[in-house]
């Protein structure tokens, strides 16, 4: 199976054009021909213990006015699509808390994987610093299963 790397997101991403000083932005890839779609497919569809830890993020959340709708499309969407290309695809939203999106882009026949955070506020900060155990296990976790689908 293919390893996981921590790596940076190609330069050619259009992620990067979001991306300011003191934004957060981490990057993973595997060896892999699959599309950023397909990667996305596999990658973005969470196993049981992730679905259970979402399920407790948006209990807890709600109450603060945060998003909390789990569909893929609409304005509400925690995932809806910003870009989709041939190379590239870019799902994420802005909310009161942070921006956040979450980019899969194939190169050179290898499956990228970043996340890009702009915290807008003292909660942005520490709503990130909470879960963020929890985002690389998640991330890369998705990312050993795009490994296996390749």
């Amino acid at each position: 199976m293919a390893q996981v790397s921590h790596t940076p997101l190609p330069q050619q991403s259009r992620l990067w054009g979001k991306v300011s000083d003191g934004d957060f932005i981490d990057g993973y890839a595997v060896e892999s021909l699959l599309s950023p779609r397909e990667a996305a497919d596999i990658g973005l569809t969470m196993p049981g213990w992730a679905d259970a830890l979402l399920r407790l993020r948006n209990t807890l959340v709600k109450p603060l006015g945060l998003k909390t709708e789990s569909t893929d499309t609409g304005d509400g969407a925690i995932f809806p699509v910003e870009y989709e290309g041939a190379d590239e695809l870019i799902l994420g939203t802005d909310d009161r808390h942070l921006n956040f999106r979450i980019c899969l882009r194939q190169d050179a026949g290898r499956v990228h994987m970043a996340t890009w955070v702009h915290r807008n506020n003292v909660l942005g900060r520490a709503y990130l610093m909470l879960v963020m155990p929890f985002h690389r296990l998640i991330t890369r976790d998705a990312m050993r299963r795009i490994a296996r689908a390749s």
